[in-house]
């Protein structure tokens, strides 16, 4: 049942909903013209960051933040670099004022909502009010009529699925231990939200 891409329909009822919460959705064909429009949308020089996301590494993004054959600040890159735990903290801390955050998120709503579930929230001052310009990569998947049929996903299909990948990488599994609804965007902050809606099966 979450597995399932969304009809033409609920796409285009998706779209217009989440326009009239000052969000920005571009509905995109496939993972490559994702990863295309991903490199339109960031400008040469800015600063990026990025949460976990088995959407990004599905697309390609990860590999070119790894293979850094790009023009863009990692701060990522930059967080990893600093071997003392107490200047690491300090760059992760000051990470979330990136000009870019890239993601994405567990269900979107025909309703126009955006739902992200976070373990640690780390990726949540970006998303809330840190950065600027936020891009969602999300696949036509994770469309679900309401806000409520949005936390059945998240129950019923993503965390266990995040759960047992955990438990696969780091032999622990995860914590559903915050959960993010962004309902709409005040245009007068001036932040662009991107929701970049693919027509293919990505992440959880």
């Amino acid at each position: 049942m979450y597995t399932t891409l969304a009809t033409s329909q609920a796409i285009d009822k998706t779209i217009g909903t989440l326009k009239e919460n000052h969000f920005i959705p571009i509905h995109v064909s496939s993972r490559k013209d994702a990863l295309e429009k991903i490199k339109e949308l960031i400008p040469e020089g800015v600063s990026v960051m990025n949460g976990s996301s088995e959407t990004l590494r599905e697309i390609g993004y990860l590999d070119i933040l790894k293979s850094r054959e790009h023009k863009w600040n990692n701060l990522h890159d930059v967080v990893l670099a600093e071997s003392d735990p107490k200047k690491q903290a300090e760059l992760r801390e000051q990470s979330v004022l990136s000009d870019f955050y890239v993601g994405s998120a567990h269900a979107l709503s025909e309703t126009g909502e955006i739902v992200i579930a976070s373990n640690t929230g780390s990726q949540l001052p970006h998303l809330v009010f840190t950065s600027p310009n936020i891009i969602l990569v999300v696949g036509s998947q994770k469309i679900v009529p309401t806000l409520s049929e949005a936390f059945k996903r998240l129950e019923e299909h993503v965390i266990p699925l995040e759960n047992e990948r955990m438990k696969g990488v780091y032999g622990v599994g995860t914590t559903h231990a915050k959960t993010l609804i962004l309902h709409k965007e005040n245009p007068m902050l001036g932040r662009k939200i991107y929701v970049v809606i693919v027509d293919e099966k990505l992440g959880f």
